[in-house]
């Protein structure tokens, strides 16, 4: 026998073996996905006729809101307890259900927290549904590939969520897209979606394409080529799972134009995608005097943003110093709200950046305060200052301009793009995106006469007339009324 003979000889029983071996595998998977489909449709039957009890029970349907952290005191917070006020006046035969991680605390003291905070009040009671394992969307659980650790994270804290109870419709109020699938599929709801920020955007695909270093891109990855590109890899593949989950929501709700490019680039729903501008309690702050400040000896600047690394409190204290080597009579005043430790352990690294730069003593931090105490430090504050890259709305914004403050915004996202525009010719604030700019910018400012900037002060508080509570509830409720058409019956 030729040596060509026995290589084809040898090829055929090869190709027998792989058959004879490929056969039982093909069987195989095939058996394993119909024992997969059976037990996702066992697993949604019994969902199902666990929310058909509830639902016989209580004989109302009920619409649960996702929000892990809503006694966080945010501007996410607000929505929520803006949205859920909205639907309790507009619908009263609808019970409302909060999923939430807090469980330091009682569902009343998150109301009354609400009611401090934002001076919101509920026109009757909702049911909290505390989850257990809120520790699994922290980002402190996962120090590398946090996205997907938090992604896949929510959707185990979104099973608890489903199997303690199963809506009538789920509305996902915090930008945990995963969830979305989960609740669809498996627990048969209807789902929507109210998104404040991307959990990955093309501006954070370029950032790491072009080697920026950001908070969410260390030096030590932007430095190397490989790590860079693996990055970049990781955040494609992620980006694509993330557009294949939200785009499993019968209704998405954004918060700003900048938030609508992104998420239509991603999620590809245009017809179901609509801008529900966040709402902001600017009627609140109105009653704050529009007076001449030029007889102020000392100017204070006031920040309002939860202690968060993206809000970069970094970048107001660095700008700051600038400014006040050439203007001594400034005072820099941060309010915010602390979610948690890493949030707490982050002021004190904040305090001791200006202990290192020598500003401790122009430097004021408040946590957790009263509505009440905000609005008194806006009224004694000249600017209202805000340094978050690509902000995905801003409502701290908003609420400066409401209370008469001269604005002086990062030059990018919502302060850019919805916020700080001129209104009717006349300019309405100030951009600026680097220590630099901001300090010439504060300068700026304080350079102006009283008049110049009384009459910016002025025309910034009537443009912010569009960001009103008002306005987002007739917005929302537009933007829901399909989604709760589907509870009838």
């Amino acid at each position: 026998m030729s040596a060509h003979d026995q290589l084809v000889l040898y090829l055929c029983e090869l190709t027998r073996l792989l058959w004879k071996l490929l056969l039982p595998l093909v069987l195989l998977c095939v058996l394993l996905l119909a024992v997969l489909v059976l037990l996702v449709l066992a697993v949604r039957l019994w969902l199902q006729s666990s929310r058909n009890a509830r639902r016989a029970r209580e004989g109302r349907p009920t619409v649960a809101f996702f929000h892990p952290y809503c006694n966080a005191g945010g501007g996410g917070e607000r929505v929520l307890w803006c949205a859920i006020r909205a639907l309790q006046n507009r619908y009263a035969d609808v019970n409302f259900v909060v999923y939430t991680g807090d469980l330091g605390v009682t569902g009343q003291q998150i109301l009354d927290g609400a009611r401090q905070r934002f001076n919101i009040v509920l026109p009757r009671q909702v049911r909290f549904v505390f989850l257990q394992h809120r520790v699994l969307v922290e980002p402190g659980l996962f120090p590398h590939f946090t996205l997907l650790g938090q992604s896949i994270g929510s959707v185990f804290l979104g099973w608890e969520a489903l199997t303690e109870l199963v809506p009538d419709l789920y509305i996902d109020s915090m930008g945990y897209a995963f969830t979305l699938p989960l609740f669809r599929y498996l627990g048969g709801c209807s789902v929507g979606s109210y998104v404040h920020y991307p959990t990955i955007s093309t501006d954070m695909l370029s950032v790491v394409r072009e080697r920026n270093p950001r908070f969410n891109n260390p030096d030590f990855i932007s430095n190397s080529l490989f790590l860079s590109a693996f990055k970049l890899v990781y955040y494609c593949l992620f980006a694509v799972l993330y557009g294949m989950a939200g785009s499993c929501s019968d209704v998405i709700m954004v918060n700003s134009s900048w938030t609508l490019d992104h998420i239509l680039s991603l999620w590809r729903s245009p017809n179901r995608t609509s801008v529900v501008y966040p709402p902001c309690d600017i009627s609140a702050f109105l009653d704050i005097p529009l007076e001449d400040d030029g007889d102020r000896k000392c100017h204070s600047i006031v920040s309002v943003g939860q202690f968060r690394p993206e809000k970069d409190h970094r970048l107001q204290i660095r700008a700051f110093k600038k400014a006040l080597d050439k203007r001594k009579e400034l005072k820099l005043i941060l309010i915010g709200g602390c979610r948690n430790q890493e949030d707490e352990d982050r002021v004190l690294m904040l305090r001791g950046l200006c202990q290192e730069l020598g500003v401790a003593d122009r430097v004021e931090f408040k946590l957790n305060v009263s509505f009440e105490e905000l609005k008194r430090e806006m009224s004694k504050a000249t600017i209202g200052l805000h340094t978050m890259w690509n902000e995905h709305f801003g409502i701290g914004v908003v609420e400066c301009m409401a209370a008469g403050k001269v604005i002086l915004a990062h030059r990018s996202g919502g302060p850019k793009l919805d916020i700080v525009r001129p209104f009717e010719g006349h300019q309405t604030g100030f951009l600026a995106d680097s220590e630099e700019s901001y300090a010439e910018a504060i300068e700026q400012i304080l350079a102006l006469t009283p008049e110049s900037r009384l009459d910016i002060r002025r025309s910034a508080r009537q443009s912010v007339a569009r960001f009103s509570d008002e306005e987002f509830e007739a917005c929302f409720l537009a933007a829901m009324e399909p989604l709760m058409g589907t509870l009838e019956g």
